[in-house]
Formats: C-alpha cells, sequence, structure tokens
C-alpha cells in the first residue's frame, strides 16, 4: 500500500543528502514536534492540504510513500481519515518524488 506526503524540497533535499531518515511532520514542524508525520491516502486528500496548508509555497514536492514496515495509523480528522506515521521514513520507503504545482 502507498500514500502522499507534501514535502518542502529543501526538507527533502537535506533528508537525503544526509543519508535519511526523512522526519518532517507537516510544514515548519518535525516528527520530534508532532508525534507523527501527516499523510494523505489519496490524490484528492493531497490536493485539499496543499489548499490548505502549502498553497503560497512553490517548492513542494510529493513523496509516494510505501508503507511496508512502517507504523501507519488511520485516524480520524474532522470529518476525515487520514493516515499519520508514526517513526521516522527512511528513503528505502519513498518510491517516487514529484513536483507539485503551486494552487494559486
Amino acid at each position: 500500500m502507498t500514500i502522499f506526503h507534501i514535502a518542502e524540497r529543501p526538507d527533502w533535499d537535506a533528508a537525503r543528502e544526509a543519508g535519511g531518515p526523512y522526519e518532517m511532520s507537516t510544514r515548519g514542524r518535525t516528527l520530534a514536534e508532532e508525534g507523527f508525520i501527516h499523510a494523505s491516502r489519496d490524490e484528492e486528500q493531497v490536493r485539499t492540504v496543499q489548499g490548505a496548508f502549502y498553497a503560497d509555497l512553490d517548492d513542494l514536492v510529493l513523496l509516494t510513500i510505501d508503507t511496508d514496515g512502517l507504523d501507519v495509523r488511520h485516524e480520524p480528522v474532522g470529518d476525515d481519515v487520514f493516515p499519520h506515521i508514526y517513526g521516522p521514513v527512511p528513503l528505502g520507503a519513498v518510491v517516487e518524488v514529484r513536483s507539485l504545482p503551486r494552487t494559486r
């Protein structure tokens, strides 16, 4: 199974350059600060999250993450359910990285 995570390109690049793992939870917050890494189950959720929290940013990438071996919990947030990753994401779990166009 795969899920998606919106990342700021500099954060993703820093994790890659360091040899991993990736530990940003959401915009401006780390896994240590948040307790988990925010993710989306599908591209519809990605668009919703991008519009709500990242619309003013240009340099974003979408990470496609293979959940095998990760502690992923599907938890309610408002009226929806989102996957949350409890722990760092090894670089090898990221199976695709692509640029996200700005939404505004």
